[in-house]
């Protein structure tokens, strides 16, 4: 996932107790999950299940995905981290993130940056007075074309026929 934009600050999330609150979920402290919380407790940013089992795997080859996939939704339970999801579907994990926040994502070069709820405030209020809505601000993400590529885009002649060889008089 491309990601060169903005991140907003973190809190450092305190791991000390996971062992305890995952038990007292019904889940047993394995090798595995030992290892998920360690590739966790360093994640910085945004990371898909499939790039945390990916790093788990470089520590751990044995480690199964259903078994991450089900402590990250326990995780999440306890407010460890949160999810969302990409402008592609794809879901997105963010350690203890401060504040929740939505995305842009550039179509175009793939760079995603995070809105905070200032940022989106017009968007929600609009969504709430007009429709009854409330929107989740975590689970928001608007696709587009960033400042620098529809500055590209509009430079370059866009439907414009390239004419291969001048036409003979």
């Amino acid at each position: 996932m491309a990601s060169n934009g903005s991140y907003g600050r973190e809190r450092v999330a305190d791991w000390s107790g996971v062992r305890d609150r995952l038990r007292a979920r019904g889940l047993r402290w394995t090798p595995q999950r030992r290892t998920l919380i360690d590739v966790l407790s360093r994640a910085d940013g945004h990371v898909t299940g499939a790039e945390l089992i990916e790093r788990c795997r470089e520590i751990d080859p044995t480690t199964i995905p259903s078994t991450v996939y089900r402590t990250l939704d326990v995780l999440e339970e306890l407010g460890l981290l949160r999810h969302s999801h990409g402008a592609d579907g794809r879901e997105e994990f963010h350690v203890q993130p401060v504040a929740s926040h939505g995305h842009l994502h550039c179509k175009s070069c793939g760079t995603t940056w995070e809105v905070q709820a200032d940022e989106a405030a017009g968007i929600v209020e609009a969504m709430r007075r007009s429709r009854g809505f409330a929107v989740d601000l975590g689970h928001l993400s608007i696709a587009g074309q960033c400042a620098g590529c529809s500055e590209q885009t509009a430079q370059s002649p866009v439907g414009t026929p390239m004419m291969l060889k001048p036409p003979s008089t």
